[in-house]
Formats: structure tokens, sequence, C-alpha cells
């Protein structure tokens, strides 16, 4: 299956989105902190989707997708965030997100947005 990235300040959120995407076979390394999931990725780690949570400590979901973006151009992403709006919906889908998904996210939601994103990678 996929190896996937999840971003999320909160450990708890990250956590569950591990075990229900772990449970469809997928390898899920989890980060609460932006600089060391850059890292993982710089450190030649391959990378197929991102999950990343729009409100982060020291920057934005969409910051962190177009660093991550120049270290793996075809890296499929999932913006999630209790805060949406028009703008970063927009600028989200314009980096290359392939989905943009309100919190909380409910595990079938989640199952299909992930099911998508490697369906179209």
């Amino acid at each position: 299956m996929a190896e996937i990235l999840v971003l999320d300040d909160v450990e708890d959120a990250a956590v569950l989105i591990k075990k229900i995407l772990e449970k469809k076979g997928h390898q899920v390394m989890v980060f609460t902190d932006e600089d060391l999931a850059l890292r993982h990725v710089r450190e030649g780690n391959h990378v197929d989707l991102a999950i990343l949570d729009l409100k982060l400590r020291k920057m934005e979901g969409t910051e962190v997708l177009a660093e991550l973006k120049k270290y793996l151009p075809a890296i499929r992403a999932i913006i999630m965030t209790g805060y949406p709006t028009v703008e970063t919906a927009g600028q989200a889908l314009n980096l290359g997100a392939a989905a943009y998904c309100v919190k909380p996210i409910d595990k079938t939601e989640l199952e299909d947005k992930v099911a998508e994103a490697l369906a179209n990678k």
C-alpha cells in the first residue's frame, strides 16, 4: 500500500488518523513538528501522500506542502482544517492538494479521500 506522512500539531488527531489508515494496510509516519516532517522527506524517505493540518505551530499546512513538493514533486496531499476559508481552500488546491477537508473528518470520509488521492496519482 502507500507510505503516508501525517502532520498535525495535535498528536491525538494524528495518531487516530494513523490507526485508521494502518488498518487499510498503509505505512503511516506521524509528526507533530513541521521541521521533523520536512527532515524526514529531505533525508530521502519516500512518501506517497501527505495529510497536513492547515494550522500548525510554525507554518501553515500549505507552506509545508510547498516545501514537500520541492523534494517530491509528485507527492499527493490532503489538507485538513477546523477553520475552512475559500482562500485557504483555493491555495491548497493550487498547490496540488488532492482534497481539502473540514475537521473533524469521519473515518469513512478519510478512507475515501485517501483512496481517491492515491488513485489519482
